[in-house]
């Protein structure tokens, strides 16, 4: 072996180093745009929000300090800015709770300040208790986080003047403005669960196009990746139910949020009956890869099979584009997506679908469950939707 081999090896090692370098080079790029993309848009989704405890957390402040007297009531802000935060969960019962928990907390320190005075045998007694009485209070963990927090700081923090009690009114306070702009901040109740359900019916939508060219070409594989994508939707569709659920909240109490109630109480139908379509499809997916697996379908049957799939997906769509229209439930594409489903189920029948084999009614059977669910999406009740499937002999 020359000197030209060994260099020739030489340089394609470092050609080699040099590639890996700008390949980890280029991911590493990609994946700080992608997070500063993603950063960006949570940030500006997050602007009212973010106004919200602003406001909450200086006015709370500003009125215990300014109204009221009070030295430096940091503990008003505390309980304004930690009640409204960032979450899922429905906003209006979640401030309440925070604002109970950081009051009760505070509460709880400052009257065994006032029975035991300061000391660290103190702070361990009153935390211990404070977490204790909030786990026996509430099961969530925010709620007990606030009320043993708040009781540490009080107690290891010194006493302002103005008597034992003063921080607890702080907190009073401060839960009270964040309930206050909770309430009467106009917002579009609708943008949250809306986002979330075009997200879950865009993935019901592949699902089913992925299982109907399944069908038609009778590749279980390709079915089998449907059944996986609908797996993957529990979590979306537990984020659709809280915002709907917080939503549906607000408009009860919120004076500024209650001309949306029609809007929320279609989305929160058209959400439930989605999830249920959506479990109806894992059952339908997996008798797909089965029947695909084991007997199959003739031509005819596969293709008309494979067009209901087709069929549904296109309905799925327009349901998908009229959650976003105002008066969802009135709207003239719900009636179009309502038609096209209604075609659907009246040829859900094993012969209308030249489906001759036990496993392709089985699939069948359990198409005719999703229909209706997804028929009472539009709007229809149960008797209705299910009028439209034709009689089994």
């Amino acid at each position: 072996m020359g000197p030209d081999d060994t260099s020739a090896r030489s340089s394609s090692r470092r050609s080699r180093a040099v590639g890996r370098v700008g390949a980890r080079l280029r991911e590493g790029r990609r994946f700080l745009v992608n997070r500063l993309s993603a950063g960006l848009v949570r940030a500006r989704r997050s602007i009212l929000p973010a106004l919200q405890m602003t406001v909450a957390g200086v006015g709370a402040y500003a009125f215990a300090e300014r109204i009221l007297g009070h030295e430096a009531p940091i503990f008003a802000a505390v309980a304004a800015l930690v009640a409204l935060g960032f979450s899922k969960e429905p906003q209006l019962r979640r401030t309440v709770e925070i604002a109970l928990g950081c009051t009760l907390g505070i509460l709880i320190g400052d009257t065994t300040l006032y029975f035991f005075g300061t000391g660290l045998g103190t702070a361990l007694a009153v935390v211990f208790f404070s977490i204790m009485l909030a786990r026996i209070l509430d099961p969530g963990a925010t709620f007990t986080m606030q009320m043993g927090l708040q009781a540490m700081l009080v107690v290891l923090l010194p006493a302002p003047d103005g008597g034992p009690l003063i921080r607890s009114m702080d907190a009073v306070i401060g839960g009270l403005v964040a309930i206050l702009i909770s309430a009467v901040t106009p917002k579009d109740l609708r943008r949250e669960p809306v986002r979330e359900l075009k997200s879950v019916a865009e993935e019901l939508i592949k699902a089913l196009r992925e299982t109907g060219a399944a069908v038609r070409a009778t590749d279980s594989r390709q079915a089998w990746h449907a059944l996986i994508r609908c797996r993957g939707l529990q979590s979306q569709i537990e984020d659709v139910a809280t915002s709907v659920r917080s939503a549906r909240e607000l408009t009860r109490y919120s004076l500024a949020s209650r001309h949306q109630r029609h809007d929320v109480r279609s989305m929160d139908r058209v959400a439930s009956q989605l999830d249920l379509a959506v479990r109806s499809m894992r059952v339908v997916s997996r008798r797909t890869v089965s029947m695909l697996d084991h007997t199959g379908l003739s031509d005819d049957g596969a293709e008309r099979l494979g067009t209901v799939f087709e069929e549904l997906a296109e309905g799925t769509l327009l349901l998908s584009r009229t959650v976003s229209e105002t008066s969802s439930g009135d709207s003239p594409r719900m009636s179009v997506a309502r038609d096209a489903y209604a075609q659907v189920a009246r040829r859900l029948h094993p012969a209308r679908l030249s489906v001759d084999t036990l496993e392709g009614e089985t699939v069948v059977l359990l198409l005719r469950t999703m229909v209706v669910d997804l028929l009472e999406a539009t709007g229809l009740d149960h008797d209705d939707a299910v009028a439209h499937l034709p009689a089994l002999d």
